[in-house]
């Protein structure tokens, strides 16, 4: 089977629109805002990049995106988009989608900022919004990255690293200052990036994770997206009775 080289791949879960290209030895890439902004300005972004690279949509190996987990509304776009970019590629044939977890693209965003770090385990945590957090290890070895377990969706109070979750990497170090424990490994800022997930698409087609176009589908950890009206007005309260200082002996 020839190689995998020429990708087109995006990411739409967060708040940042990440969009990439490469032939197999450039790299365009384009970011913007993401979340509901991203349908409408996801398609031009792809098409633009396309045209400064000089390459078709049928010339391309593969359509790679995160699939989630992350905003509802983004992963939705990027599943959409994936989808109707496939379908109509190459005449009607169709192409290739290649769907990669958001907190491996995190983890894989960290592993190349941190060029010559030491540990090869890298714990991605990335803001679910709602107080809580997606957590998730992956082990970097010998060109590939596993999964060390399932995502969990944790309350940072309840995130307990231990001496195995090794470089912590993501975007709730700042939102959750204060409620994170205090002891904490190295940490580094990251989100999941259109250039990490391309450069985990050569390794995970050539593991045969490409699936039809019908199939580009997200990956949703959570089933609840907001709270009512009452949940809202009762963590209110919580939050206000937590800020009246106590009564003097």
């Amino acid at each position: 089977m020839p190689p995998f080289l020429k990708f087109l791949a995006f990411d739409t879960s967060t708040d940042r629109m990440s969009v990439a290209v490469t032939d197999g030895a450039r790299t365009w890439q384009h970011s913007g805002p993401g979340g509901a902004q991203a349908s409408t300005t996801l398609i031009p972004a792809v098409l633009a990049l396309l045209a400064e690279a000089g390459l078709a949509l049928g010339e391309l190996d593969a359509i790679a995106f995160g699939r989630g987990p992350g905003s509802f509304t983004g992963l939705r776009t990027a599943c959409a988009v994936a989808q109707g970019l496939a379908f109509g590629a190459r005449d009607g044939a169709g192409m290739p989608v290649l769907p990669i977890d958001t907190l491996m693209a995190v983890a894989e965003e960290a592993r190349s900022q941190q060029a010559g770090a030491k540990s090869s385990t890298i714990t991605a945590l990335l803001d679910a919004r709602m107080d809580e957090m997606y957590v998730q290890s992956f082990e970097f070895s010998d060109g590939q990255c596993r999964a060390l377990g399932e995502c969990e969706l944790l309350r940072p109070e309840d995130f307990v690293p231990d001496a195995a979750a090794g470089l912590l990497a993501g975007n709730v170090f700042a939102v959750y200052a204060g409620r994170l424990p205090a002891a904490m490994p190295a940490q580094a800022e990251a989100l999941p990036t259109a250039t990490a997930l391309l450069r985990l698409a050569p390794m995970l087609a050539a593991a045969g994770h490409c699936v039809s176009a019908e199939l580009a589908l997200p990956l949703y950890v959570r089933d609840k997206v907001a709270l009512t009206t009452e949940e809202r007005e009762q963590a209110k309260a919580a939050k206000l009775l937590a800020e009246v200082p106590p009564l003097s002996p």
